[in-house]
């Protein structure tokens, strides 16, 4: 059950962040719009949530969640695997002090949140562009002392685990089709993407509710049919900056 979350408003330079996508500039406006109804969903979940001020010279600073991995007994802080990224952490620091003892990932290590897919007591840690061995080697090491297990995972598409695989409870995974053959995801129940819906997968499980992307209605069919309350949000800003559901917060 989750009760706080942490997010960081936009700032104004958020379209100079690092994306991949093409899609377009972002509307900072709309961006702005977005985010706030993504805070009252959670809000209304009923979470207490900290708003952090934008992150000066750091554009993709609201991605909160690759800048730390919150466990019931302790925040681990990221080394995040894009160096311009890595001056988000301190400011993250201070938040999380105030509820979680911290640890952190250290160098030759890189891990980014978005590739940590916590599934009730098991932990999946993707291997990509953003997360090597080594950092997921020493979360798993923090993890092992909590009582969590552990496995890697290699993404061999989009930016973080995440990206493709999502927990949605009681032992289901939403996932798109490249993902839900993986082997490490042979033991649960997989609801998979819609084809060319795979956007929809970054898909945010809280307390029994399932925020999930608006305009995937073939997914969104999916879902509906697990009998959970379903509630789409628009991500169109965040999307077109590499960005989903999952790594607008940090919940805990």
């Amino acid at each position: 059950m989750f009760t706080h979350a942490i997010v960081r408003r936009p700032g104004r330079d958020f379209g100079l962040g690092i994306t991949t996508q093409g899609l377009g500039p972002p509307s900072y406006a709309l961006m702005v719009e977005q985010h706030g109804a993504y805070v009252e969903a959670l809000r209304s979940l009923g979470l207490q949530v900290e708003v952090l001020d934008p992150l000066p010279d750091h554009p993709d600073a609201h991605f909160v969640e690759d800048a730390a991995v919150v466990t019931p007994a302790l925040a681990v802080l990221t080394r995040p695997g894009a160096e311009a990224r890595r001056g988000e952490v301190p400011s993250i620091e201070a938040a999380l002090a105030r509820h979680r003892p911290t640890a952190r990932i250290e160098a030759p290590g890189t891990l980014d949140g978005g590739d940590v897919l916590v599934a009730d007591g098991h932990v999946f840690v993707g291997l990509s562009g953003r997360t090597n061995r080594e950092g997921a080697a020493q979360l798993g090491r923090h993890l092992e002392a909590q009582g969590f297990t552990w496995e890697p995972v290699e993404v061999g598409a989009g930016l973080h685990l995440k990206s493709g695989v999502n927990w949605l409870g009681g032992g289901v995974l939403l996932a798109t089709k490249a993902f839900a053959s993986l082997p490490p995801f042979r033991p649960y129940r997989i609801v998979a993407a819609e084809r060319g819906e795979d956007y929809a997968a970054n898909t945010l499980w809280i307390n029994g509710c399932l925020l999930t992307p608006a305009g995937f209605g073939g997914t969104r069919r999916k879902l509906d049919d697990l009998g959970m309350r379903v509630v789409e949000l628009d991500m169109s800003e965040a999307r077109k900056m590499d960005g989903g559901l999952t790594c607008l917060s940090l919940r805990f």
